[in-house]
């Protein structure tokens, strides 16, 4: 495998806002499989009114929450891309961009994984990419699934990162780095409502939403 074909992960999602969770979960991925990870804002969807920052906000928070954690970093394709965004045109791109034989990993949770039938064109997406998945406590990936997802897994489930490095896209890694119990919509929630929420976040991105009077805030 030449250096260009190394590994490379992409953890798309709003991120709105970023949260510690989110940060942990992209470090379990980077050391699990020895890459770095590249956090991937969505742009600001058409289909839907903003819950609370726009794609810019979102952005400078990303960069914010990751500036000085080695092996992450932020990539800007979708927002600087806008409008309604897509997973499976985004993988496209990656994979235009990067060739047909790099591998190309993306980074989700597993309630996001379960509603994979969801997504648009979402048979194409296991040939664009690997997914790697966050799992909850008590809640193994492979329970529960839909019948159609249950059955495109079948062959790609592994618990061991090195098929990722060795194949350009189709295995379904389980990463054991368990989803913390608060999401940005809890967070969302407890700023407007004047609840305790700065341990959260990193205090760059606290700072960040009371200077820009995020998400209920006033300033204070």
């Amino acid at each position: 495998m030449t250096p260009n074909d190394s590994l490379r992960i992409f953890y798309g999602g709003t991120f709105d806002p970023v949260h510690d969770g989110h940060v942990a979960v992209a470090c379990a991925a980077r050391d699990a499989c020895d890459a770095d990870v590249r956090f991937v804002p969505a742009g600001d969807p058409a289909h839907r009114a903003l819950p609370g920052a726009g794609a810019p906000d979102r952005a400078a928070m990303v960069a914010l929450a990751i500036a000085r954690i080695p092996g992450l970093c932020i990539d800007l394709r979708e927002v600087e891309r806008g409008g309604r965004t897509w997973t499976v045109d985004t993988l496209a791109g990656l994979r235009s961009e990067f060739g047909p034989q790099a591998p190309l990993a993306w980074l989700v949770g597993a309630d996001s994984f379960r509603g994979l039938p969801s997504w648009k064109r979402w048979g194409e997406l296991l040939g664009l990419a690997h997914f790697i998945v966050a799992e909850r406590p008590g809640s193994p990936l492979d329970a529960s699934l839909a019948p159609e997802l249950d059955t495109a897994l079948a062959g790609r489930l592994t618990d061991d990162p090195a098929p990722l490095h060795q194949q350009p896209h189709g295995r379904v890694l389980r990463l054991r780095q368990p989803l913390q119990a608060h999401s940005a919509t809890d967070l969302r929630q407890r700023i407007a409502a004047g609840l305790p929420w700065r341990g959260l976040v990193a205090p760059a991105v606290a700072d960040y939403i009371v200077a820009h009077q995020l998400y209920g805030t006033r300033g204070a």
